[in-house]
This record gives C-alpha cells, sequence and structure tokens, in this order.
C-alpha cells in the first residue's frame, strides 16, 4: 500500500509512520475500539537521570501505567498508554526512586501529549474558551472551555529585550469607564506590556522600571507627556502624525462650515434661513455683546445658560453671517427626477405637486407624495444645482490632489475662490501635507507654515496652531524622525476584535495574555 507518497511495507511501519511523534517511545499495539484508538507503549530500556541529584539510574523497582491523549486520527480520538519504569536513585541520601520522564512527549502530570498539547494552544490563543473548545470537540479533541483558558493562559510570554523606542496608547475596557494602556516595540512592533490603567503614575512607574528608553511614540495625551517627563526627563517625545492630521481635518471642517455663506453663493445654493438661523444670529449678537463690554467667556456662558464651548464657537466667528449654515440634505428618492420636475415647473409654473407626482410614478419612482411635497418646498427642485456639503467639500480639501476627477478640481477651484479666507485654507492645507512626510527640514517648514496661518483669518485654525505650540518639540519629533503611533493604533484595533471576540466577559489578565501573545 502507499500512504502518503511513501511505500510501507509492512503494518508496523505504517504504525511508525502515523504515530511517529510518539518515537521515543516502543509501541507494543494499536486497537481499534470504535470511537478511539488505543495505542499501549512502553519506554525504551535505556537509563534515566534522577530529577534531584541528576545521577543516572537504570535499575527498576516497579512499572506504572500512563493514560493521555494524542492527536486525533481518522476523526477518532487517540488514547495512548504507556508504561513507565519507577527506577531506583543509586545516590545515597537521595529520594529512593523516581519515576522516569519521556521528554517532548509526555510531560510531568500531563494528560495529553506534548504534540497535541501545542496544537491546542495554537487554536486557544487565536480563539480562546468557548469558541476554541467548540472547534477542538470538532477536530474529536474533547475539551472543556474552562481547560481551554488554563491551557491559554499556561503559555508562555514572550521576554523579549527593552526596546530603545517604544509606542504608547490607551484602548477601552469599557468605553467612557475604563480604559488601559498598551506599549509596544515602535520599531519591531511587537507587544511589550499592558497597564491596567492610563493614568500618569501608572506609566511613570513602569518606564523607571525599565531604563534605557530613549523615545517614546504617543498621541497628544497630556498625561502620558507628563509620566514620560518624570519618568524620563532626557527621552524624546514623538507625537503621532496621524492626529495631527486629523485635528487639522477638524479645524478645517470647522471653517468650511463657518465660510458657507460665501461658497454656497457660489452654487447659487440656498442658506437655511428658519427659525434655528434665526435664534443663532440672536445668540451672535447677545455672546458678542457681553464680550465687547468685557464679560469673560465663562461669566458669557453662565449669564446665557450655554455650554462653554457653545460660547467659544459664538466668538471665534467675527461675522453672524458665519454662524448661518447649508441645510444638511439627505440623498433622496426624488433626486433622479429633479431635471424632469425642473423642465416641468419652468414650463407650468402652477402644475399641482399631485400632477407631478403621477408623471414621475410612470417613469419609475417608488417613493410617496409626502416625499415629493418636501422636496419641493425645501426649493431642491428649483436651484440650478444640488449644494455640497461642507463635510464633502473639506474632504475634497483634504483629499490628495491626484486622486480627484477633473470634474472636481473645477468645483474645487470655484469653491476655494468664493472668498480670500476659503483660498487661504486650501494654500494652508495644501502646504501643510507635504510635512507629514519626515524630513529635518520639516521643523523650519512647520515654523513658517505656523506663522503664515496666523497671518490669515482662519480663527479655527489659529486654535490648531495653539494646540501645536502647547506640544511644539513632540510635533516637530514627529515630523522629522521616522517613528510612528500607527503600529499602536493597529495593535488596538486588533484589541478591539479580541475583546468582541469574548463578548466582553474576559477579564483583564486574560485579555492583557491574549494582547502579548500577538
Amino acid at each position: 500500500m502507499r500512504v502518503v507518497g511513501i511505500l510501507v511495507k509492512d503494518v508496523n511501519e505504517l504504525v511508525q509512520t502515523v504515530f511517529s511523534g510518539l518515537a521515543p517511545l516502543v509501541i507494543e499495539d494499536v486497537a481499534d475500539e470504535g470511537e478511539r484508538i488505543v495505542v499501549r507503549a512502553r519506554t525504551p530500556q535505556d537509563t534515566a537521570d534522577c530529577p534531584v541529584c541528576g545521577a543516572s539510574s537504570g535499575r527498576v523497582h516497579g512499572y506504572h501505567w500512563r493514560t493521555a491523549a494524542d492527536v486525533p486520527v481518522d476523526d477518532r480520538r487517540v488514547v495512548v498508554r504507556v508504561r513507565v519504569r519507577r527506577l531506583v536513585c543509586p545516590t545515597r541520601g537521595c529520594r529512593q526512586t523516581f519515576r522516569e520522564q519521556v521528554p517532548e512527549v509526555l510531560e510531568r502530570y500531563q494528560r495529553r501529549t506534548a504534540r497535541l498539547t501545542r496544537q491546542v494552544k495554537a487554536v486557544v490563543k487565536e480563539l480562546a474558551g468557548r469558541a476554541g473548545a467548540r472547534l477542538l470537540v470538532m477536530l474529536a479533541v474533547g475539551l472543556s472551555r474552562h481547560t481551554a483558558l488554563r491551557t491559554l493562559l499556561r503559555i508562555p510570554l514572550p521576554t523579549g529585550r527593552m526596546p530603545r523606542v517604544i509606542g504608547v496608547d490607551d484602548f477601552a475596557l469599557r468605553r467612557r469607564h475604563r480604559y488601559a494602556t498598551v506599549i509596544i516595540d515602535a520599531e519591531t512592533h511587537e507587544r511589550i506590556d499592558v497597564l491596567p490603567d492610563r493614568t500618569a503614575d501608572t506609566l511613570e512607574a513602569w518606564l523607571r522600571e525599565h531604563p534605557g528608553i530613549e523615545a517614546v511614540c504617543r498621541d497628544g495625551s497630556a498625561t502620558y507627556a507628563e509620566a514620560i517627563r518624570r519618568a524620563l526627563p532626557d527621552a524624546v517625545q514623538i507625537g503621532d502624525r496621524w492626529h495631527l492630521w486629523k485635528n487639522l481635518c477638524e479645524a478645517a471642517l470647522s471653517e468650511v462650515k463657518a465660510h458657507s455663506s460665501c461658497w454656497a453663493a457660489v452654487l447659487d445654493a440656498p442658506i437655511y434661513d428658519g427659525p434655528r438661523a434665526q435664534t443663532t444670529l440672536e445668540r451672535w449678537h447677545q455672546v458678542h455683546g457681553l464680550l465687547d463690554q468685557g464679560v469673560g467667556l465663562l461669566e458669557c456662558a453662565r449669564r446665557l445658560q450655554l455650554a462653554l464651548n457653545t460660547v467659544k464657537r459664538y466668538a471665534r466667528a467675527e461675522k453672524p453671517e458665519r454662524m448661518l449654515r447649508v441645510p444638511k440634505y439627505r440623498a433622496s428618492l426624488v433626486d433622479p427626477y429633479r431635471e424632469h420636475l425642473r423642465k416641468r415647473r419652468a414650463e407650468d409654473p402652477g402644475v399641482p405637486v399631485l400632477h407631478l407626482f403621477e408623471e414621475i410614478k410612470i417613469l419609475g419612482f417608488t417613493g410617496c407624495l409626502n416625499l415629493l411635497h418636501k422636496y419641493i418646498n425645501q426649493g431642491r427642485a428649483d436651484a440650478d444645482r444640488s449644494h455640497i456639503s461642507p463635510r464633502r467639500l473639506a474632504r475634497m480639501l483634504l483629499t490628495r490632489p491626484g486622486n480627484l476627477k477633473a470634474e472636481q478640481h473645477e468645483l474645487l477651484a470655484k469653491l476655494t475662490g468664493a472668498c480670500p479666507e476659503m483660498t487661504q485654507l486650501a494654500v494652508g492645507i495644501r502646504d501643510f501635507a507635504p510635512l507629514l512626510a519626515p524630513h529635518a527640514d520639516n521643523a523650519d517648514a512647520l515654523t513658517r507654515w505656523i506663522a503664515q496661518i496666523r497671518a490669515s483669518d482662519l480663527p479655527h485654525l489659529h486654535a490648531f496652531t495653539q494646540g501645536l505650540d502647547r506640544d511644539i518639540d513632540a510635533v516637530i519629533a514627529g515630523l522629522t524622525l521616522p517613528y510612528s503611533n500607527g503600529p499602536t493604533e493597529g495593535v488596538n484595533t486588533k484589541t478591539k476584535r479580541i475583546a468582541r471576540q469574548m463578548h466582553g466577559r474576559a477579564g483583564f489578565t486574560l485579555l492583557r495574555h491574549r494582547i502579548l501573545l500577538g
């Protein structure tokens, strides 16, 4: 017969091929008992070392049977029954007898062979308790979820060298309630440790216990910055470039919203002038009236019963028109029939909406009459072209120019030329983007960019530059050094997958173990 391409001459050779993982043992018999296969074996007649004194002995005191599970064969469990010897220690004063062990096959106190244990560990490392136990049952390895978790926690954690550059970031154990800190090697991306919270004292204590760290990649967290300053005053703190770009994106979106009245006029898009707009204008005058009297922002918030951040947003707007917004319209079922509606209303301004509804229904419209009424009352059928949302305009401003279509380039040029501030915003974004590629000259370029922005009338970007000034050393290091906190964010993404996989039932010890196992 032929098994896996190997010519087998007799049954003994077949047994040795199938159970090659039991090679240190002498197989005497293989019995088929239906639901399981029983392999009877013994240890070879070699000397063994005493586990206490290390003396070799071959003198047999007695025999003992050990039973262990092995890797399944043909979807059936395999049970190995091994006769091991109890030997007499030749050293006077040492223990009288000891039982010989079979390295790489049967470990002390284990009920599974070493190769089956390796397979179980590989499964529970990926799937943990319940899911791992269910998969192992399908693979003919009977295991409870508790045993799976105990096996997982017995996997030794990797112990590598202390890195020179680390990445630090937090992740949620329970969103808005409990957070933890993950630390990785920023050069090799290996997990180093997981701390039970994100306080400065905890991180400071860990840093003091692990000397030799020269640089730390982090986000804009002031807590982590303080811990690093206290524990490693000479270490370089590296700001994360992704967070810098994200903060710029948020500031750019706020500027685009503030100039809605400028670029909306280019598109002939309507500005919302309903009751909410009137309330917005009244509040702007109230806030600026108090500020002109010398009242502080916090006192304005108290008198007007508004949130402090809301008062700051009104204070940044130099003109009341900058608080008005383009109406937020979502995609509608009527949009495909907009041109037909425009043409019919131009031909007959008094055409009833019900007639229009019947016409577009014949063309394939599947919505209701109320939806058409709302669409027409909002003026969406009469404008020369559909408006563009502030978020979509900001996305075009922040997109790499090579990724925009020709019509998007034309529209963007038209909108950014609506007012000097929009032109300055487009230039500022275009000049900042190259700084995200680390280079030694980026420090001077950043200083020039900040001066350029402060000379423009862009209050939201002014707030962004103030944030850069508060952490300028870390920002410059992030723009000039090749290290990034991106790998740490990647670990956090995988951590979320692990947490979802365990449905939030895992304690910190188990979660930390799985994170560090990678």
